[in-house]
């Protein structure tokens, strides 16, 4: 519908519910709380929803700054 490409597509979950859009995506993230089952299907594991994870994403793969 907008035209994006799977390989401009970055997808972070959590859950079982998110394992679909993680193994889809160019960049799947599961993040660092989520189930073993669910990280095993990601290309990077961030950190837990409490630790900030998905700004360490935007930073490290988005943004490209070297602190992330």
């Amino acid at each position: 519908m907008y035209g994006i490409k799977r390989e401009e597509i970055i997808a972070i979950g959590d859950s079982f519910n998110d394992l679909s859009m993680i193994q889809y995506a160019e960049l799947g993230v599961a993040m660092d709380n989520a189930p073993d089952d669910v990280k095993a299907h990601a290309d990077y594991i961030t950190y837990s929803n409490n630790d900030h994870g998905i700004a360490h994403v935007l930073g490290k793969f988005v943004l490209r700054e070297s602190d992330f």
